[in-house]
């Protein structure tokens, strides 16, 4: 599934970086520390690959 918005595939990259011990899960919060928590590295993959041109900021 792709991420909808540059927001969420902003906040896929940093969860999956978290995910893989890149960052300190520490540094986390809201959607990113939330996504980490209940996605898989596959699909946070999916979505922190998303091309981002197109794509609005937020989606409401």
């Amino acid at each position: 599934m792709p991420a909808k918005s540059k927001a969420q595939q902003k906040a896929a990259g940093a969860a999956l970086s978290a995910k893989r011990g890149d960052t300190p899960k520490s540094k986390l919060k809201g959607a990113s520390k939330s996504m980490e928590e209940s996605m898989s590295e596959k699909q946070l993959e999916e979505f922190a690959a998303t091309k981002r041109k197109g794509k609005p900021e937020h989606v409401g």
